[in-house]
């Protein structure tokens, strides 16, 4: 090798390991993972509407149009991610389950999940049920059964606006009024995480909206555009309202101490100051945790920052494992996989955008980081999970399984080590698995006891 070139493999060589290490020093240490078992709940998956709804919710989708004009046609409005047919259309009869967006594992084998918003915003889901849904698994079977599905309502009036049936007799809630992201079971009912307020929102065990919580991290107010306090002004020349977080920013992640008295909600996307996101103390860009003292029923003051990976865009699940640990989804805003990657401008037959970091994190947060930045102790690369023993319904590839969906929101603990790990497929309109195909919800139970044991 001439001494020019060996100075220079020399060179990358060792800028590659200090990179390395760079990286183990903010993001912790690469864990394996492997794939232990593998459900399948088919993208098409509906429930009817309660017999007492009324009639708009027969139907779901029917304002998903360009002009968000009314489509009376089934099918009439073509699912697509991007440029792609997703081979899926709008509306539908009935309410589609998916997608599911956090998940927590009960004592009795089961778990607790919800559905969220609807069709992606507040101006086309009014149509869209919200609903909490009990699931049986049987990783040996490969079956999920919905055992229970709990539709939200507000009987009571507790919504601060007025919700979209407010008329009704039932006041069911849709996803024009809220669009909830995150859930905790406790004895009395739910506490769920939502992101127009964004709110921390208590239901009672049948669903009925027992209290709305407004957001504090210590003395800020975080209003998304979609809080109903945020209104554009009748002239131009006037100052635009005030808000300080992304629309879909809000909480994605809510997680719920061993002993039931706080909750810590976590923001999916950053908070803004002067007009810039809130960093951590070496500028990485940083997700806020807040602090919920349940008995109380307020904030404490107390946040935590979670600093993203570089490629990071947000997170997509988050619940404890102790006191002071616990497991949170990192992902980019990318689908597909890369060997199928748009060459140019993005087109029905590849990816525009592949996905690249999809992660789930071990964090530690304590009293002595309050404040500042989470430790990240380590984390496992959903895009590289081992299958050995093929395993995978579908996913798998050379020994390998990946998760390469846009947006992966569920992850809990099952035991001392095995996790599970589910996609959110935003029905009709995802498409990672395959290039036209709407993806379906995988569950996948990983083995990961290495990682669970970290320090």
């Amino acid at each position: 090798m001439k001494p020019i070139l060996a100075a220079a493999t020399l060179w990358a060589t060792l800028h590659g390991a200090n990179a390395l290490a760079a990286d183990a020093a903010l993001e912790g240490r690469a864990f394996p993972a492997t794939l232990d078992g593998q459900v399948v709940l088919p993208a098409d998956t509906r429930i009817a509407a309660p017999a007492d709804a009324p009639d708009h919710l027969k139907q779901a989708g029917k304002f998903t149009t360009p002009d968000r004009r009314r489509a009376s046609e089934l099918g009439a409005v073509p699912g697509k991610d991007g440029v792609r047919p997703t081979g899926a259309g709008l509306p539908i009869d009935g309410q589609a389950v998916q997608g599911f967006s956090g998940i927590k594992a009960m004592p009795d084998g089961t778990f607790w999940s919800l559905s969220d918003n609807g069709f992606g915003s507040k101006i086309n889901s009014s149509d869209a049920s919200l609903m909490l849904h009990r699931l049986s698994i049987d990783w040996a079977a490969g079956t999920l059964a919905r055992d229970e599905t709990v539709f939200l309502s507000d009987p009571a009036k507790k919504a601060p606006f007025p919700i979209a049936l407010e008329g009704t007799e039932t006041r069911y809630l849709t996803g024009a009024d809220f669009d909830v992201e995150s859930i905790q079971p406790v004895a009395d009912g739910f506490w769920v995480g939502e992101e127009f307020g964004p709110y921390l929102l208590k239901f009672d065990r049948e669903g009925r909206l027992q209290s709305v919580h407004e957001t504090r991290m210590g003395d800020v107010a975080v209003r998304s555009p979609d809080h109903p306090a945020v209104v554009m002004p009748a002239n131009p020349t006037k100052p635009l309202p005030d808000f300080n977080l992304k629309r879909s920013g809000g909480f994605e992640g809510l997680a719920l101490s061993n002993d039931g008295a706080h909750l810590y909600a976590m923001l999916e996307g950053p908070l803004y100051r002067d007009g810039k996101t809130e960093t951590a103390a070496d500028g990485r860009t940083a997700l806020r945790i807040g602090e919920f003292d349940t008995v109380k029923g307020d904030w404490t003051g107390q946040s935590w920052l979670y600093p993203l990976a570089e490629g990071g865009e947000a997170i997509g699940d988050f619940n404890m494992l102790d006191a002071t640990t616990a497991l949170v989804i990192e992902r980019d805003n990318g689908a597909g996989r890369a060997d199928q990657a748009c060459k140019g401008e993005p087109a029905a037959d590849c990816f525009a955008v592949p996905a690249k970091l999809k992660r789930i994190y071990k964090i530690e947060m304590s009293d002595a980081n309050v404040g500042q930045a989470v430790r990240k102790i380590g984390y496992i690369d959903l895009m590289g999970i081992a299958d050995p023993r093929g395993v995978a319904k579908q996913g798998g590839r050379d020994g390998r399984y990946d998760m390469p969906f846009v947006t992966i929101e569920n992850v809990d603990r099952l035991d001392e080590t095995h996790i599970v790990v589910a996609n959110d497929n935003n029905y009709p309109f995802s498409a990672g698995r395959a290039l036209d195909k709407a993806d379906d919800n995988e569950f996948v139970r990983l083995e990961v006891g290495e990682f669970l044991a970290s320090k």
